[in-house]
């Protein structure tokens, strides 16, 4: 179900800065007709051109209102997360595994709620969700974010089953260490965000249901049939040598 870029109206959610803002920049070059960048404060969305949109995806009423003032959109990027570096048994607490699932799991999962009967209103169009390498294995250091993008995860597959009798072409991006706001601190290579667009918005073009965005994501992908062997032992070292 391929989705043309030029003329469609598109949604993009966490569009103040990083990859979010890359989204609404390369879609006006593409030629989409309305860009609608959401943001919890609106006045953050300054790329000539893009509408902005007050929308906190944790808020169910940010999320309706949303959906009522962007009912023309065919196209869905659900880009909006958080990321806090803590593991899950040796955290103080759960608040921080809270907060990561309610906004990667039930933020995304309010927004493809609303907005499916949107898509499915103007033709099908895209549903695009941002995941991570790490929907498919847990850092240890970083454990409950991996958690919440393995539910969106699950959460794509599960919306892709759902919505293909409406036509709508349901996508999940994956990739390593992006050149984001969030990854700032990471020592290693980190992809570019227009990279990362531009391999999402040809495989939108191509009907693609998967991209995977570095070699980073290709390799954990291939290596899921055994990563108990391939992936897991040099997680263990590091989480041993750090204690």
């Amino acid at each position: 179900m391929p989705v043309t870029i030029e003329g469609s109206r598109v949604l993009v959610t966490g569009a103040a800065r990083g990859l979010g803002r890359a989204f609404t920049e390369e879609l006006l070059r593409r030629g989409a007709a309305t860009v609608y960048g959401g943001a919890r404060d609106p006045a953050a969305i300054t790329v000539p051109g893009v509408v902005p949109v007050r929308l906190d995806i944790t808020d169910g009423a940010d999320v309706r209102a949303a959906a009522g003032r962007c009912c023309d959109v065919d196209v869905l990027v659900n880009n909006a997360g958080v990321m806090s570096l803590s593991p899950l048994l040796s955290a103080p607490g759960t608040d921080q595994a809270r907060a990561q699932m309610e906004t990667n799991y039930f933020g995304t999962l309010a927004m493809c709620r609303a907005f499916a009967p949107v898509l499915g209103k103007n033709g099908g169009g895209a549903l695009v969700n941002i995941l991570s390498v790490v929907a498919w294995f847990a850092m240890p250091f970083n454990s409950s974010y991996c958690a919440s993008k393995s539910a969106a995860w699950s959460l794509t597959n599960a919306a892709r089953t759902e919505l293909r009798r409406q036509g709508t072409l349901v996508t999940g991006v994956f990739a390593g260490l992006v050149d984001t706001e969030m990854s700032a601190a990471a020592g290693a290579p980190r992809t570019s965000c227009e990279s990362v667009v531009a391999q999402t918005l040809d495989g939108i073009e191509a009907g693609a249901e998967e991209i995977l965005a570095d070699d980073r994501s290709r390799a954990v992908k291939a290596a899921l049939p055994h990563d108990l062997t391939a992936v897991y032992p040099a997680l263990q070292k590091l989480w041993d040598a750090f204690h």
